[in-house]
């Protein structure tokens, strides 16, 4: 999936000449902590919710406001994976799309993004998911490897990101190619590693939403 598939069609972009309170009320409608400023189809940059809040004269117009990331935005063409990325590198919850005229498209959002790359490894393929968290010091593909391959399952694909809550560790999300992981998650945890998240079919299918739910919150990027 590809970044104009998931462009958001609720949210709107701001103009230079809205106000700063009118940043405020659409931060808050829609629930998101940044918002791109556009003029004349040109993207310009986000406006944050920290920013905004924090700006003295909320009368005043956007562009006496700093914005930020005005060279940041994804092509319509990237795939979500580069999308995540750029996200993850600068604590955006939102992603400009432009084309290659450099046309504003719309936004993505990091939850709808999330949920394309939750979806396209938890059901498009038979498997389960795991979410690791450990120091960066500690991470070894290879032993992560041999423990699922103890257990006569497979690595089909892995995806690692920045835990937020503590810079020293990382977040490793594991697809494996086993419908219920009870095995590997037993070796990992003999091993001593910290799981954050899980999703397979051992879990009661009640909590299925609640299991991608937490490995969302767990990515959070």
């Amino acid at each position: 999936m590809i970044a104009q598939d998931l462009i958001n069609q609720i949210i709107s972009p701001l103009r230079p000449s809205d106000t700063v309170q009118k940043a405020i009320d659409t931060l808050e409608d829609m629930r998101v902590n940044h918002l791109p400023v556009v003029d004349q189809d040109r993207y310009q940059g986000l406006i944050s919710e920290e920013i905004a809040l924090g700006y003295p004269t909320p009368e005043d117009s956007l562009d006496k406001v700093m914005w930020l990331y005005p060279d940041v935005y994804a092509l319509a063409n990237q795939h979500f994976y580069d999308i995540l990325k750029i996200a993850s590198n600068h604590k955006m919850d939102v992603v400009a799309v432009v084309d290659e005229e450099q046309q504003y498209l719309g936004v993505v959002t990091v939850n709808d993004t999330l949920t394309a790359f939750a979806g396209s490894m938890a059901l498009q393929e038979v498997g389960g998911i795991l979410v690791l968290t450990m120091h960066h010091r500690d991470y070894s593909l290879a032993e992560i490897s041999r423990l699922v391959e103890s257990n006569n399952a497979k690595i089909l694909s892995t995806y690692i990101s920045q835990n937020t809550h503590d810079p020293q560790h990382i977040n490793v999300t594991l697809k494996i190619n086993q419908a219920d992981l009870s095995r590997v998650i037993a070796t990992f945890e003999r091993f001593d590693y910290q799981i954050i998240a899980k999703y397979h079919a051992a879990e009661h299918s009640d909590l299925e939403k609640e299991r991608i739910g937490l490995l969302l919150k767990y990515l959070d990027l």
